[in-house]
């Protein structure tokens, strides 16, 4: 038997990465990098808006817009555990702002604190989302320092409320969010018109992917990745919840390229369940429908090489 040997999670004081809030910490937490990890984390598009935003004689640390129904968005940050001043800017700005999405994100978050943000989620009118995140840095031995949110408060049954959205409620969603429905129905249309067996897709909801019955305990999926005009377009294998499955799979990553016959980003996702193989068109502009039937064309055909090449190597695993 081969002996495993493993490393040691350690936990990286953040006072040695950033030393000062607003120097170091908000324009970290800035960067469009940083704000997609919190947004796929908490279930929102975002794209930054503002960092420094005046609001009377504040400032707020940064504000974003969620790109799928064009709601403001206020981040406020703290570098150490949370306190009463913060509480109080974050309702203050919260109100000059008009936002009704509250994101606190901190170090280290006091249980009166997360109680409150649970308490403000249960009385306010289901409109308003109030989110505790908390950042940690993780180390293994010698190796980069890597980032960790988690969710420490959110709005109740928010992860279901944002996935299970029926065709009926199109009327009250964003226009960023109407074009990727109208746009994922239009290539599941195409996708049935043709009588392709291989591609099942799920119901279409009004978010940025379309996802389809695949094998067992993966989905393929199409993805609009991006925060401007020129989006990347996505087919992808999404793995959720097994990450030696894609170990596995990436041994094999020459062989599965040749029989694809391009060059597949693999995409371990660290710090997350799940993780995914994908293939990138650059330059899609959603909101360009004369662009929209060769764009499905082009999914459509990478899916159903996905689908060829990934479902013979999942059924010889088994």
């Amino acid at each position: 038997m081969t002996q495993v040997i493993l490393g040691t999670l350690e936990k990286v004081d953040t006072r040695e990465i950033w030393k000062n809030e607003a120097t170091d910490f908000t324009p970290w937490l800035a960067k469009q990098e940083n704000i997609d990890r919190l947004g796929e984390l908490i279930g929102m598009d975002l794209v930054v808006e503002s960092i420094e935003k005046d609001v009377g004689p504040y400032r707020a640390d940064i504000l974003c817009k969620n790109v799928c129904n064009d709601e403001l968005v206020l981040i406020e940050n703290q570098l150490e555990k949370t306190d009463h001043k913060h509480l109080g800017q974050l309702l203050t700005y919260a109100t000059g702002l008009k936002t009704v999405n509250i994101i606190w994100v901190s170090t280290n978050f006091v249980e009166e604190h997360r109680a409150t943000l649970d308490w403000l989620n249960t009385i306010t009118q289901p409109e308003y989302n109030f989110f505790g995140v908390q950042v940690a840095l993780h180390k293994i031995g010698n190796s980069l320092i890597a980032p960790q949110f988690s969710i420490i408060s959110k709005p109740n049954n928010w992860f279901k409320d944002i996935y299970l959205r029926h065709e009926d409620e199109e009327e009250d969603i964003g226009p960023s969010r109407k074009k990727y429905l109208q746009f994922w129905k239009k290539l599941c249309e195409k996708i049935i018109s043709k009588g392709n067996s291989l591609l099942e897709p799920k119901e279409s909801i009004p978010r940025n992917f379309q996802s389809f019955y695949f094998h067992s305990g993966c989905n393929l999926a199409t993805v609009i990745a991006g925060r401007s005009k020129n989006r990347d377009l996505c087919a992808e294998l999404y793995i959720p919840d097994d990450k030696e499955l894609f170990k596995t799979l990436e041994k094999d990553k020459d062989v599965l390229e040749k029989e694809f016959s391009e060059e597949l980003i693999w995409e371990p996702l660290e710090y997350r369940k799940a993780s995914r193989i994908r293939i990138y068109k650059s330059k899609f502009d959603v909101d360009n429908e004369s662009s929209w039937n060769e764009n499905i064309d082009w999914l459509i055909l990478k899916l159903e090489k996905l689908h060829h090449v990934f479902n013979k190597k999942l059924n010889n695993l088994q």
